[in-house]
């Protein structure tokens, strides 16, 4: 208890009260302000109301602990008198507090993730933190979890539950949460299970961390895992468990002896509440009269008026200004209503099906010999592309005999995320990539399109035309921010449908204003705007105005969009929603700067199925030509049956990759006698049934068959292929690196040394021979490598002694990627991952002596009457870089006898 009289204050604080209010859930203990003991605690989420569950828990401790504004103290914010706590500091005092033998903490929370790497301070004998914390992105976060196992609906008892080790893992991305979606997406598509799915998500945000959030710290033992995912998912524990140990073993960590190293990775008790209780214990610090409990009289005052206040000072205006406005666009972009053909009783409709498989939705079409679309239908996918592709077939089937008429399919193409497979499995006569199809159906329907808008379900095409070619194109690429799905899935999230989405956000007379960029962080600021009480339609409305400055300014980065054309249209099933289609009619009108001219916006009659249309055009285009179609029939799609295995027996061994493959056997007939396998002549460590025929889904054409003479004859063919069309890029990537024989222009050796200094400089001339020189082969070696090569041979060193790093491989990637300290674009962060192949690889098998990574300022042009000719700065500073990330706790190219160059060059001087 603390004597308050001393400063004058009338209270006698018996309890002190930590809340750790994150974006995602509310944590809160209740001390005895004596004895330290919890007298009470909860952890929950707040469902986006951080307010009214804070006001909840006070409630609940005065009613449960009798806390009050004479007795507690509390650190939480300045409603209830609270003092706020940084959550970093307030995380290293209680783990200083409770676990003093602890060097490391990862604190992975909802959207955020933290790394506290503690160091021996001799000076004040205490630990010196080491902070580090996500910034731009909340890749590798809890919300990457929650947003994934929205799409398995894995329940949460199964999911705390879920492992990690013994599980076939698959290639994730960690650094975006969105693509990590995608990259789920498609592995679900393959049948991948759903335990396999989350263990590999597992991998890929534990990756993402030590790589990115470590700055190049080595997480030292013990090491203290808090924060939700880590103490409720058994699988996270796991991961990290098992590739923290892998860093101790590279860099000589030593451990306790007879201590396992998994033992010394762990999630203590109350793992959830340390943000909360390291609070409190930087309350014991502050004066008594700081933080004291002014009761929740304030906070209610704020959730009733106060974050009003807060949405007029942030809001902006609605996506419409007056109902006149709206009404005025809704009869502009009215959509054309389509009126399936009618056919005559007992008549054969002959007719074209294009199908897109996309990433949330699958479309198909049914077109004529004129190209006239006869029918189409639409769904969300399902998860199964061959499914959601046999109820396609079906629902077109319907349509037509519904009016006693009999179809007949002369061809049938596809596109979208599933297109090969979609074409294997129906034998269909073209798989046709996206922009190439959404090209197609907006030639087929407008004259002289200039920009095709196409935003779907994950990805985003800007496709730039003229005189009907393509002359450029735009994809997301590293961020799939401003797609349908995120729209979609925030519309579910408050309870609401896609179908009125529209009508709602129309319905907004003010809205939040988005930063665009990242998804996850998007997700962050509804979270925000939530608290500050925005309501669902108005953040709806937000969410659709920002949408367009995704698509223009950080998926093409085109702030004028006079330079791409003035005709642009709209397409892909996200146009669907006019609410999307006034703010990017807005947008595109506000940002098109050109004396004399306005753009001209058109929504794609079927904006839907457009790539369906495109796909269903080239098959009646190579009909026309004379191709007779190899489509399975409509009877044999009815009666598909198929199997998927991805295992061990499907791994390939062609080449020293072994990647996994997918083996889909199919069965378009059913056995007369009971399903069994039978022996077949070619080689396989899978079965095949009676009837099937096998599918292989893999990563490159040899992996497409299983013998090794069909192999070969695959392989022959693609040898033939490269001789007739030779890769010139590949080519020079591999001749610039070969010894250049140039004439030496050493000195010759002294014939006679009468002094010690004369007799070294012999020693040294004659050691040349055995110098081993090793160069990260990146960046701008790829130019200047035949300089050093004839360099390095014409004084005197060895063709065979000049190393280059391996090539980039993903695995060399994340063989190193540990060591960094920044994180830059991929080609600068890859030099640490050659510097490490170099030092762990290279020199492990013959020794190096010397590691040559030169910085470049100014370099060599043949261009003339240049103002410059700099390198990126990035790429300059690229090898001081990679020095700081293997010398910042240990000098590993002095542990390894191994001496580091990175002198500057200027290329001007000659």
């Amino acid at each position: 208890m603390h004597e308050h009289q001393a400063h004058g204050h009338d209270r006698d604080t018996k309890y002190m009260v930590g809340l750790d209010v994150g974006s995602t859930t509310v944590k809160a203990v209740v001390i005895n302000a004596a004895t330290d003991e919890i007298l009470w605690r909860d952890y929950q989420r707040h469902e986006t109301k951080q307010p009214e569950k804070t006001l909840e828990f006070l409630k609940r401790m005065e009613a449960d602990v009798g806390i009050s504004r004479h007795n507690t103290r509390m650190f939480l914010a300045e409603q209830i008198g609270a003092k706020f706590v940084q959550e970093v500091t307030a995380v290293a005092l209680a783990v200083e507090k409770l676990h003093p033998e602890v060097y490391s903490v990862v604190e992975l929370g909802g959207q955020d993730a933290k790394i506290i790497v503690f160091k021996d301070d001799d000076e004040s004998g205490r630990k010196k933190k080491i902070p580090s914390m996500n910034d731009k992105c909340a890749g590798g976060t809890g919300a990457v979890i929650d947003k994934i196992n929205a799409k398995l609906k894995i329940p949460v008892e199964e999911l705390a539950e879920q492992g990690y080790h013994g599980i076939k893992l698959h290639k994730v991305a960690g650094k975006c949460g969105v693509f990590a979606e995608t990259d789920i997406n498609s592995l679900q598509k393959v049948g991948t299970h759903p335990d396999e799915l989350m263990a590999s998500l597992f991998e890929a945000i534990i990756l993402q961390n030590l790589s990115v959030l470590t700055r190049g710290h080595t997480l030292r033992p013990h090491v203290l895992l808090l924060g939700g995912p880590n103490t409720f998912i058994r699988g996270m524990r796991e991961a990290w468990q098992a590739n923290i140990p892998r860093m101790w073993q590279e860099r000589k960590v030593e451990i306790p002896a007879g201590a396992k190293p998994e033992d010394l990775i762990k999630v203590p008790q109350n793992a959830q509440y340390f943000a909360a209780l390291g609070s409190i214990e930087f309350g014991k610090a502050e004066d008594d009269c700081v933080g004291c409990y002014a009761g929740y009289e304030k906070l209610i005052h704020y959730i009733d008026y106060g974050r009003q206040e807060e949405k007029a000072k942030s809001g902006g205006k609605g996506l419409v200004a007056a109902p006149s406005e709206l009404e005025e666009f809704r009869e502009k972009y009215r959509r054309k209503k389509f009126t399936p053909a009618t056919f005559q009783k007992n008549s054969t409709v002959a007719g074209f099906v294009g199908i897109d498989g996309g990433s949330t939705s699958t479309k198909a079409v049914l077109l004529n010999e004129n190209g006239d679309i006869l029918c189409k239908t639409y769904q969300l996918s399902n998860g199964n592309p061959i499914q959601d592709t046999i109820e396609m077939f079906e629902n077109l089937r319907k349509q037509v005999e519904a009016q006693n008429a009999r179809l007949e399919v002369l061809g049938v193409g596809t596109t979208g995320y599933a297109k090969d497979i979609l074409k294997d499995v129906l034998k269909a006569d073209v798989a046709l990539v996206e922009t190439v199809a959404h090209t197609e159906s907006a030639l087929k329907f407008y004259d002289d399109p200039h920009v095709i808008v196409d935003v779907g379900g994950q990805d985003i095409k800007l496709i730039v035309l003229h005189n009907g070619r393509v002359k450029d194109f735009k994809l997301n690429t590293q961020c799939s921010a401003g797609n349908g799905y995120f729209l979609q899935s925030t519309a579910e999230g408050f309870g609401l449908s896609v179908e009125q989405y529209a009508d709602l956000a129309f319905s907004a007379q003010a809205m939040p204003v988005f930063g665009y960029g990242c998804a996850v962080f998007m997700q962050s600021d509804i979270v925000n705007f939530q608290r500050q009480g925005w309501r669902a339609e108005e953040i709806l409305a937000g969410l659709a105005a920002v949408l367009p400055k995704n698509v223009f300014l950080y998926v093409a980065s085109i702030p004028n969009l006079a330079a791409l054309g003035s005709r642009f249209v709209l397409q892909g099933g996200t146009q669907n929603n006019l609410a999307v289609v006034k703010a990017e009619v807005d947008f595109i009108n506000n940002s098109f700067r050109a004396a004399g001219k306005r753009p001209e916006v058109i929504v794609h009659e079927h904006c839907g199925e457009s790539g369906a249309i495109g796909a269903a055009q080239e098959s009646l285009r190579l009909w026309q030509n004379g191709l007779q179609t190899t489509f399975v029939g409509l009877d044999a799609v009815r009666k598909i049956e198929y199997r998927t295995t991805r295992n061990e027996q499907t791994r390939c061994n062609f080449c020293k990759n072994n990647c996994l493959r997918t083996f889909i056997d199919i069965r378009t007939e059913k056995p007369a006698e009971p399903q069994n396998f039978v022996p077949i002549a070619k080689v396989t460590k899978v079965p095949l049934m009676q009837g099937e025929q096998r599918l292989i889904i893999a990563t490159c054409e040899k992996g497409t068959v299983e013998d090794v003479n069909e192999m070969k004859e695959i392989k022959k063919g693609l040898d033939q292929l490269k001789d007739k069309h030779p890769n010139f890029v590949d080519m020079a990537s591999k001749e610039v690196f070969r010894p250049t024989s140039p004439k030496s222009v050493a000195d010759p050796l002294p014939t006679r040394a009468w002094t010690r200094t004369a007799k070294d400089r012999i020693a040294l001339m004659q050691n040349r021979k055995n110098v081993r020189v090793g160069i990260p082969r990146v960046l701008n070696i790829y130019t200047y490598a035949p300089l050093f090569n004839g360099y390095l041979e014409s004084v005197g060193v060895q063709p065979e002694n000049i190393v280059y790093s391996d090539y980039t491989s993903s695995e060399l990637y994340r063989a190193g990627a540990s060591r960094g300290a920044i994180d830059p674009c991929f080609p600068a962060k890859i030099g640490i991952s050659h510097v490490y192949n170099l030092v762990q690889e290279k020199h492990r098998k013959k020794p190096l002596n010397v590691i040559f990574f030169p910085m470049y300022d100014v370099l060599h042009s043949p261009l003339v009457k240049l103002v410059g000719a700099n390198a990126c700065p990035t790429v300059t500073a690229t090898p001081e870089t990679v020095k700081a990330a293997f010398t910042k706790e240990n000098d590993v190219f002095a542990e390894h006898n191994v001496k580091y160059l990175d002198p500057i060059l200027n290329f001007a001087e000659k």
